[in-house]
């Protein structure tokens, strides 16, 4: 039979004390171990006294830490200009006039921003672009201005950045005023993921012409205008419900390229609001998309 009373009392018992963690014989008293355990939890409690993020300043570990190079903080932006194999060409741009030179040298360049549509067309389609110019710092391009009458909103903006605006301009403005951006705001609740949002481009989904594109119909339906600069720097303005002329293709002649959009304050009892059904909730594609 099983003595419990190994496991239950670890009184003395002919002159032994019994552990009561292995329960056999042990040469220390319990008191001893209560008074070891006792001291050793005042040292550990003493020697590794926990402590809480208020009484942290990281003063003590300034003369340790290695501090971010000054030199990659002040380089300034330069145009870059690379070569690939089989010929591909890359190009950076600074200035707008730089671009338009190139779009002109290149009238097939593909536009590139975050590549989350060229480079699948690359990879799955087996496109060959044998051009590709990088537009992601062009001022010009990624430059956003709340006007009077609307918001201008660059097209090289990225969404996420337009989503932060958007947020902005409807706590300021009337509420009348930002139907539209309310529900374009709503529909990038939706768009793909985050990480698809801080590289992705307004002006990049708006050339692709998706036709399961969450936004543009929400540009045709705030009736939103889209500004076109040619080689030559003419700018001509077209109604978004005019630039889409069919499947991935759009009003854009070789040579221009979409400079901005504008976005006009909606008007009293003018309301907008964005529909999208889709299998999943969260970052699929549109099975039926509006505005």
């Amino acid at each position: 039979k099983t003595d419990n009373s190994l496991y239950t009392n670890s009184n003395p018992k002919n002159g032994e004390f019994i552990c009561p963690s292995s329960g056999k014989p042990c040469s220390c008293g319990e008191s001893k171990v209560h008074n070891c355990e006792s001291s050793a939890g005042d040292a550990t409690s003493r020697d590794h006294r926990p402590v809480s993020h208020s009484e942290i300043d990281g003063s003590l570990y300034n003369e340790k830490e290695l501090i971010f190079p000054p030199e990659l903080v002040l380089r300034n932006d330069l145009p870059l200009k690379l070569h690939g194999f089989g010929g591909i060409g890359w190009y950076r741009p600074l200035k707008l006039e730089a671009l338009l030179d190139l779009k002109s040298l290149y009238p097939h360049a593909k536009l590139v921003v975050g590549n989350t549509e060229v480079g699948i067309e690359i990879n799955f389609k087996n496109a060959q672009y044998p051009i590709l110019i990088s537009v992601t710092h062009v001022h010009e391009l990624n430059a956003m201005s709340i006007k009077a009458n609307g918001l201008e909103i660059g097209s090289s903006v990225r969404l996420s950045k337009l989503q932060q605006v958007l947020i902005k301009v409807i706590e300021e403005r009337h509420i009348h005023e930002t139907s539209s951006c309310r529900a374009i705001s709503e529909q990038l609740k939706w768009f793909a993921g985050k990480q698809v949002k801080n590289v992705a481009s307004v002006g990049g989904n708006i050339c692709t012409a998706s036709p399961i594109s969450d936004l543009n119909p929400l540009w045709m339906a705030s009736r939103a205008e889209f500004r076109i600069v040619d080689s030559k720097g003419n700018i001509r303005t077209v109604l978004s419900k005019d630039f889409f002329l069919g499947y991935r293709k759009v009003d854009l002649s070789q040579g221009e390229i979409l400079l901005s959009i504008f976005l006009p304050w909606s008007r009293r009892f003018e309301f907008v609001k964005e529909f999208k059904q889709s299998h999943r909730r969260e970052d699929d594609i549109a099975l039926v998309n509006s505005g």
